[in-house]
């Protein structure tokens, strides 16, 4: 079993590489590129989507607000990047959000940000790959009919890959990333060269389809309504941006440098990306509503589409139109779009373990997600974040428009808090700066940390207030149980620390050195592991030592007392009555009254236990030392002592692993391994 588990293990993990490579996972621009800024690059596949939808709600008419709910999109893009640019030189270490806004507002602030990002990087994962998937649809039928499936194998195998180290999965979507960005940039510009330069009419499949409005004659408050809703449903576009800095320094050095370098083409090409496809969706003629709503408010010819129709997403409608449906060309870039939107995944996957691990290394978080696992990735955040993302995708039966709701709530919280600890963090630094330069420098940054503060809370407001009823209550409690959660880990490992501090300098420790050790050896049969037991607890010299059994079957423990002193084993035997066949209850009893007795000594139990070498010979032996241990491992005062005997196949089971050990190295020297030359000689 171990073999076939480390062989699986190596083949879909690879190799483990030493502490000492982790140099050499450190990511040059042209790869942390696709890495970190693959959710922002392809929520162009969804957010200019999502604007027609929420406009849809009054009418085809609503759409002619479009283009000015992208063009307030494109001024809180710009404005966070242009931000966020300046966190990355000012707190390089990885925190991002976290560490700026707990050093700058405090402990509180900071793990509100905290649980806000880890709901959004699980919903970043989840939106991604299932508007993924929808574009797959839009090619395959099949994958329609099976959409949550399909996205949580996509999620396992982002989960691979990226615990396979940062470096490699980096080179593995770098290709894919650069591809859609060729892919869609070439699209926009084929497309305007068409419009401007040849005067050709685009026509999208659905220019010719009727919307049906939800609400007819919208006016006033209800329509300012739903073009904020429009608006913070645009604003998606923005996720994905903090990503650069919680990732500063997987970067090479300068590491700061090459990370706002990183932000700054994210942001460029971002911002052209989507308003170049809400611009050539316009004017195609695109037409979009709610999935749930396609059958009845989609009208072809003036019928209702029917519950067989499927809506194809927005850069497929675009595609077509430029390229025309079915070209080579439009194959291209839906299955481009597919791939990124899959890889958008890899920004959570590389934020979240980051972010956990600082936040473990605070104590916040477990201990294990500070750890690195083989591949030098942070193992154990990927694999959380992967399950959590395919609870939502099965939860939420991969809809991106119901889990759209959920989306960028944390993610500006984020922001805002953000925004707001580098404004103090810029008055620090001006009430000890004299240089009238720097001061003019200082002061500048911080009028843009300010007004990104300002502006990333009127849309954290517009978005709840636009969304709550629409799923965002669910990310409103999510947070505050996180946030609770999060405390309670702290508490629990402060109280830890507490009761295990040493005493102050000079003060004598106190329940270190107990006044006598009771020995306490279980026999179950006189046998071999029996007397190993009995001759190591003798040979750590306790000051009073004595075999116990339980008599559960009253002949054999006469037996046992006959064939105990006919050898004359020199340790007393005590056999503890057991009425009730019972094996764990005595021994716990008899224990008790030991302590009871001297309370400032300590108990040590012996526990003779078989070690095996097949899976199924652990369901055959042991059981009764499991147990008894597990409840032994409670009482104070107590010590338990495991005594092992290698059976025969425990001995077999460590040859083969000998041998597997000898093959995998001589693998990896080029070679045959020797064993196996000679088994073949």
């Amino acid at each position: 079993m171990w073999k076939i588990t480390h062989l699986v293990k190596r083949l879909l993990v690879g190799r483990a590489l030493r502490s000492t490579q982790l140099h050499h996972q450190l990511l040059p621009k042209r790869v942390a590129l696709p890495i970190f800024a693959s959710d922002a690059l392809s929520s162009v596949a969804y957010a200019p989507q999502e604007i027609l939808i929420v406009l849809s709600i009054g009418g085809v008419g609503f759409y002619a607000y479009g283009p000015w709910v992208a063009a307030a999109v494109v001024l809180v893009m710009a404005t966070v990047v242009a931000s966020y640019r300046q966190n990355v030189y000012a707190y390089p270490s990885g925190g991002g959000d976290y560490e700026v806004v707990t050093t700058n507002l405090g402990t509180n602030p900071g793990l509100i940000v905290a649980s806000a990002l880890i709901v959004d990087y699980v919903l970043t994962v989840a939106v991604s790959v299932s508007n993924g998937v929808d574009y797959v649809a839009a090619m395959l039928p099949f994958v329609a009919a099976h959409r949550p499936a399909v996205a949580i194998a996509i999620v396992a195998f982002l989960m691979i890959i990226n615990l396979r180290g940062l470096r490699e999965s980096g080179i593995a979507f770098a290709i894919p990333t650069y591809a859609f960005m060729a892919a869609v940039l070439g699209m926009i510009g084929w497309g305007l060269v068409r419009l401007f330069a040849f005067g050709d009419e685009l026509r999208a499949p659905t220019a010719d389809y009727t919307i049906v409005a939800q609400h007819a004659d919208l006016a006033g408050l209800a329509a300012a309504l739903v073009i904020l809703r429009a608006f913070s449903s645009g604003c998606a576009a923005l996720t994905g941006v903090e990503a650069i800095s919680n990732g500063v320094p997987a970067f090479r050095k300068p590491k700061s440098r090459n990370a706002a370098i990183t932000l700054l083409l994210m942001g460029l090409l971002s911002i052209t990306m989507f308003s170049g496809l809400i611009f050539l969706a316009l004017r195609s003629g695109v037409k979009l509503t709610e999935p749930s709503h396609v059958a009845h408010n989609v009208l072809i010819n003036g019928v209702p589409a029917g519950p067989e129709y499927y809506q194809q997403p927005i850069i497929a409608q675009v595609a077509a139109a430029v390229f025309a449906g079915g070209s080579p060309a439009f194959i291209v870039i839906s299955a481009v779009t597919a791939l990124i939107l899959f890889l958008a995944a890899n920004t959570a996957f590389n934020g979240f373990p980051v972010l956990g691990s600082v936040l473990a290394q605070s104590r916040y978080m477990p201990r294990q997600l500070h750890t690195r696992g083989d591949r030098l990735a942070f193992s154990n955040g990927i694999l959380l974040l992967a399950a959590g993302a395919i609870t939502l995708i099965w939860t939420f039966d991969a809809d991106v428009s119901k889990l759209i709701n959920l989306y960028i709530v944390g993610v500006f919280v984020a922001f805002t808090f953000s925004q707001t600890g580098m404004v103090r963090h810029w008055n620090r630094l001006l009430a000890a700066e004299t240089d009238p330069r720097m001061r003019r420098r200082l002061m500048r940054s911080r009028a843009l940390s300010a007004f990104g503060a300002v502006l990333t809370g009127i849309v954290l407001a517009i978005v709840l207030a636009s969304k709550f009823v629409h799923g965002a209550y669910i990310v409103c409690i999510a947070v505050p149980l996180l946030f609770l959660l999060m405390k309670g880990i702290r508490r629990h490992y402060d109280l830890v620390a507490e009761e295990l501090a040493l005493a102050a300098e000079g003060e004598p420790e106190e329940g270190l050195l107990p006044a006598r050790n009771h020995a306490i050896v279980l026999v179950s049969q006189l046998h071999k592991p029996t007397l190993r037991a009995l001759a190591y607890a003798r040979a750590t010299r306790p000051s009073s030592l004595e075999a116990v059994t339980v008599a559960v079957d009253p002949e054999e423990a006469a037996r046992l007392r006959e064939e105990w002193d006919a050898r004359g084993i020199p340790v007393p035997l005590k056999i503890l009555d057991s009425p009730y066949r019972e094996i764990t209850g005595p021994v716990l009893d008899y224990v008790k009254s030991l302590r009871r007795r001297s309370p400032r000594d300590v108990v040590t139990v012996f526990i003779p236990e078989y070690v095996v070498g097949r899976w199924w010979e652990h369901l055959l032996h042991n059981q009764s030392a499991l147990r008894l241990k597990a409840r032994l491992l409670f009482k104070p005062g107590v010590m338990v002592t495991s005594v092992p005997w290698q059976l025969i196949s425990s001995k077999r089971r460590e040859d083969r692993r000998d041998e597997l050990a000898g093959w995998v190295i001589g693998r990896r020297r080029g070679r045959e391994p020797e064993t196996d030359r000679h088994v073949e000689a």
